[in-house]
């Protein structure tokens, strides 16, 4: 009898159809990095360069901006009918975008929008990611689409515009173009589908044709009834929400899936092996994030089921970029968990894995209750959200805590009163202040957002908006939990550190040498750079920094959390993440006291940096595991963990069984998310080296996956910097 886990016997008619899905990516991502200079340093999105392509926005009279829910409605419905369809032969689905409606018009809101006393803290503080105006950082819940469909979702808009009757139409009329967009780009595709099977000579082709149109026809006038329809709906909401702000998030996918998986293969209508083509079709459309694995809201059932299986295996056979997550929590189905591990030894990436643990426990200190807490979903690059009914507004926002050290080391050699003591004092103080201006900038979105740039896509598959006439960003959804994200975490720690060894207990440097040192990036002062930067640092046993990471942490998790925003009462919720900007965010801040030039990156998350276990015997991945688990906010946001281990060196600790303990020990200490690739350094190297020497080696960045060829050379290199790390 067949297992769960057991793998796919996939015929060489469906294998040759996945490849041909994974080639043709490669052509396309060529084509894409021709379209973007050379290179493209975010998540991999399924889009397609059309040739000539261009789309003309109607801007409202005497607007030069989009503006508002019918003007941008009614422009993504004639975007949604100017695409070009497009089909490619070997997938089971239609359809793919063509790229941002705000690549094609001026969208979203503006400097104006912003009071001069905030923008003059943006300005000293270097605060360009402070959250107002942030888009699509939600999570929809996609079992309002397959449960209702489009034509669902469009008869409910016009039930609850004449229910509530409000006096200002603006939502509805914008909702209802967009629901009427989605289903006439819908049409399109099966017209499309219908055109090619009527000339078609290859049988399979004029088959999977005659399929999609099928597919497509029916979702015109009903929800999804088969599995194939499911995954063909998903597709279209994935192109229409990467349209919009590039939205990314999709959901739990094997539960999605799993009711119209049982219905066809009780039927005999589905194989396994067709339904790991089309899942593999769903996720050579586009890179949404979704998850696998995990619980019931009561815990009393282990959602993994053969869907989850079969998912994991499409992603490895499709070998592409792709974004999905495995739920990890205690007493899992660790079938699963080892599954998605052995894919990843065998391909050097895949899947990231979210804690449950850390995640459901901060949510319920949030005063959620823990039911709740378990349907959060991993639906983004590092965050969670629950099913469309939470606005989390996540990885919008940047504190860097460098730059409050900065101000204070400034503040003391002002006033020559130096002291660690004081220094503390300072950089909380230059903390609160941006803290706090990123708490004002929240209720200056929550103001203006929804009249500049509603959730307009997102509103049609959440809870609430749609029957309250309500954006999702003001009121629409039940939970408002504001995301603020901390950064340079290490680097701050490893300065704190490194002035208390060397200025204060070993009296090695001066406050003034060490000031006048930073001023001049260390100019004619290398030996003091190296005293400061060759100190034990975060991450190390025993080292100053561990406590200064801790301290520092949770001075920035108490000034979040102790007030909510000033006018309207927001919750915020701290969280740890820097994305892969951390030479961004180092490219104008000042030399540090951890040995760090000007214009240099910033340490990444909530991670020691790289070479932190120089001279160690210890497995390093471990003294990082711990480090990052010993830092988190510990409120259900993430503060996640990149683990880039070199394979052979797996391998030799004891492969998949090392990586079980290493996911399973930092769930259970409270950790939130662990992003993991295991490629050999040589390969990593050559790669870096040469791009086009390995044009489908994929790599997880942050919390994405990408062509490791697709990144710029400096986003290559912090992945290269994190994998040297392990021969520290």
């Amino acid at each position: 009898m067949k297992k769960m886990e057991d793998r796919t016997e996939i015929s060489e008619e469906i294998l040759g159809r996945i490849h041909a899905m994974h080639d043709e990516k490669v052509k396309n991502n060529r084509n894409k990095l021709k379209e973007y200079g050379g290179s493209y340093d975010t998540d991999d999105h399924g889009f397609i360069c059309f040739d000539n392509f261009h789309f003309e926005p109607e801007y409202p009279a005497g607007e030069t901006r989009l503006k508002g829910c019918k003007n941008i409605g009614e422009n993504l419905r004639r975007f949604f009918n100017q695409i070009p369809v497009y089909i490619f032969p070997c997938s089971a689905l239609a359809g793919a975008w063509a790229g941002a409606l705000q690549h094609f018009a001026q969208i979203g809101m503006t400097a104006e929008d912003v009071p001069e006393a905030l923008k003059a803290v943006h300005k000293k503080y270097h605060m360009w990611a402070n959250g107002i105006g942030g888009m699509n950082h939600m999570g929809p819940d996609m079992a309002i689409g397959l449960r209702e469909g489009l034509s669902g979702i469009l008869q409910k808009i016009r039930e609850y515009r004449a229910f509530n009757a409000p006096a200002n139409a603006d939502f509805y009329d914008g909702e209802e173009a967009v629901a009427l967009g989605m289903l006439e780009y819908t049409e399109r595709h099966a017209e499309e589908a219908k055109r090619r099977a009527e000339t078609e000579q290859n049988p399979a082709y004029r088959e999977n044709y005659q399929a999609i149109a099928r597919a497509c026809t029916n979702l015109l006038t009903a929800p999804p009834a088969s599995f194939r329809e499911a995954c063909q709906l998903l597709a279209v909401f994935q192109s229409a929400d990467r349209t919009y702000f590039l939205g990314g998030a999709l959901g739990q996918l094997d539960e999605l899936l799993r009711p119209f998986y049982e219905k066809d293969i009780a039927a005999g209508a589905l194989t396994d092996e067709e339904a790991v083509w089309m899942i593999a079709s769903l996720f050579y459309n586009d890179t949404h994030y979704s998850q696998v694995g995990g619980q019931l809201p009561d815990g009393s059932r282990d959602l993994t089921s053969r869907v989850s299986f079969l998912i994991l295996e499409a992603a490895h056979l499709l070998h592409i970029p792709y974004n999905l997550a495995v739920r990890v929590y205690e007493g899992m189905d660790e079938r699963l968990l080892r599954r998605s591990l052995e894919y990843i030894l065998e391909d050097g990436s895949g899947v990231c894995f979210s804690c449950a643990k850390g995640i459901e426990e901060g949510y319920v200190r949030q005063g959620h209750p823990r039911e709740l807490a378990r349907m959060r979903a991993k639906v983004g690059c590092n965050w969670v959200a629950l099913p469309g009914i939470e606005y989390p507004l996540q990885d919008v926002t940047r504190v860097n805590m460098a730059w409050p050290l900065i101000f204070a080391l400034k503040d003391l050699r002002k006033v020559h009163l130096f002291s660690m003591e004081n220094l503390w004092d300072r950089f909380a103080y230059h903390l609160k202040v941006m803290v706090d201006c990123i708490k004002a900038g929240y209720d200056i979105h929550y103001e203006t957002v929804s009249a500049n740039t509603p959730e307009i896509v997102l509103n049609l598959f959440s809870h609430g908006p749609i029957e309250r006439g309500l954006n999702a960003a003001a009121g629409g959804v039940d939970i408002m939990n504001l995301n603020m994200d901390g950064i340079a975490l290490a680097t701050v720690a490893d300065s704190f550190a490194a002035i208390e060894q060397r200025v204060v207990r070993e009296n090695k440097i001066t406050w003034e040498a060490l000031c006048t040192a930073l001023e001049n990036d260390y100019k004619d002062a290398e030996p003091i750079r190296l005293m400061l930067k060759n100190i034990p640092r975060f991450g190390s046993p025993e080292s100053l920094a561990n406590n200064w990471a801790v301290k520092v942490s949770r001075l920035y998790t108490d000034l979040v959390n102790e007030a909510p925003t000033p006018k309207h009462h927001l919750k915020l919720v701290p969280g740890l993440f820097s994305h892969g900007d951390i030479y961004r965010h180092g490219e104008d801040l000042p030399a540090t006291p951890n040995g760090r030039h000007a214009g240099e990156a910033i340490s990444h998350s909530a991670e020691p940096d790289p070479g932190f276990a120089a001279g160690l015997t210890s497995f390093s991945p471990t003294l990082k595991a711990n480090a990052v688990a010993s830092v988190q906010p510990g409120y259900g946001n993430s503060a996640p963990l990149h683990l880039d281990i070199d394979a052979d060196m797996v391998l030799k600790a004891g492969g998949v069984d090392v990586l079980v303990a290493l996911i399973q020990t930092h769930n259970e200490m409270g950790g939130t998310l662990i992003n993991l690739n295991c490629i050999t350094k040589a390969q990593i190297m050559r790669a870096h080296a040469d791009p086009e020497s390995e044009p489908d080696l994929v790599v997880r960045v942050t919390g994405y996956s990408a062509f490791f060829a697709s990144l710029s050379k400096a986003y290559r290199q912090q992945v290269v910097d994190r994998y040297l790390s392990n021969d520290d």
